[in-house]
């Protein structure tokens, strides 16, 4: 890859970073980045995406394990996937910066089928794959976001960049995960349908057995792929969304504990708040003043 594209990737998303409402709105698959300074750790649940980092150093933690992308390096996450996100490089001068695209499962079906590249891919990655940037990919960025420039040309000319976007991931380095996101009856894809049962269902006591069957796989099979794409083990999946789900709750104003803690499916309070501080670094209702004094700083300045 060419620092010269390296650096004008970094250049569209400074200027285009805030760009205005309505613009955005016209490319509602893409998210721009600027955050001028490190970060606490936060809690969210990915989408699907690739991303690139034009400039800086993100840190992913993701089922006990440590996911590091830097500026130069793209990223594609095939499942919706609880993660703890930390920006550890950035400054005023130069501040951290990346670029997120969400991936369409039907858009690289169609893909797929239309160049008659449909095949079952044998891919051992897990959950999220970090590779280097090449010519090959940034390009077609980079002319996607030329278009924030020319606003009038969106409608006419996103669909193809992202239809070249998607064709350089499928026929890139990252290829075989790709191309799993696309086909159906794909080990991803077969998980995909596990995860947004957990997710729809996840204050509910589900069994093995029916995300298995759900995912058309035998429980061994399942429990095995599983934790390839996800990097953790369907409980431990089921947690990570039980306990989002209550710091949401915990951080929109809600101060009864334990009643948090049964809404999202724990049935004792005393591990609700063990499990809690352990993947948050501190009990519930300190988290939440915690939680709120920063967003009432954030608010002042």
């Amino acid at each position: 890859m060419s620092p010269s594209s390296l650096a004008e990737l970094r250049g569209l998303i400074a200027r285009h970073g805030s760009a205005d409402a309505a613009t955005l709105r016209a490319l509602p698959d893409v998210r721009l980045m600027t955050i001028a300074a490190p970060t606490r750790p936060f809690a969210h649940v990915s989408e699907p995406i690739l991303a690139l980092v034009a400039q800086g150093k993100k840190r992913i933690g993701l089922g006990g394990k440590t996911i590091e992308c830097r500026a130069g390096q793209s990223m594609i996450v095939p499942v919706d996937l609880p993660m703890d996100a930390q920006v550890v490089e950035a400054t005023a001068e130069a501040p951290f910066m990346s670029f997120s695209l969400r991936l369409k499962p039907e858009a690289i079906a169609g893909l797929l089928l239309e160049s008659g590249t449909v095949r079952q891919d044998r891919n051992d990655s897990a959950g999220v794959v970090v590779c280097d940037l090449d010519d090959d990919l940034i390009e077609p960025v980079i002319r996607l976001l030329r278009l924030l420039d020319r606003p009038a040309d969106i409608r006419v000319l996103f669909a193809s960049i992202e239809r070249e976007i998607l064709w350089r991931l499928i026929n890139g380095k990252q290829g075989a995960l790709v191309r799993q996101i696309g086909v159906a009856g794909g080990r991803v894809t077969q998980v995909a349908s596990a995860i947004r049962c957990i997710r729809s269902r996840f204050a509910e006591a589900i069994r093995i057995e029916e995300l298995a069957g759900i995912a058309g796989m035998s429980v061994t099979s399942f429990h095995r792929h599983f934790r390839a794409v996800t990097s953790m083990t369907p409980i431990q999946y089921q947690k990570q969304i039980r306990l989002q789900a209550a710091r949401a709750r915990i951080l929109s104003g809600m101060r009864d504990v334990a009643a948090i803690g049964f809404a999202v499916g724990y049935q004792s309070p005393a591990q609700f708040s063990r499990e809690y501080r352990r993947q948050f670094g501190q009990p519930p209702s300190r988290d939440g003043a915690s939680l709120r004094a920063q967003g009432q700083s954030a608010a002042a300045s």
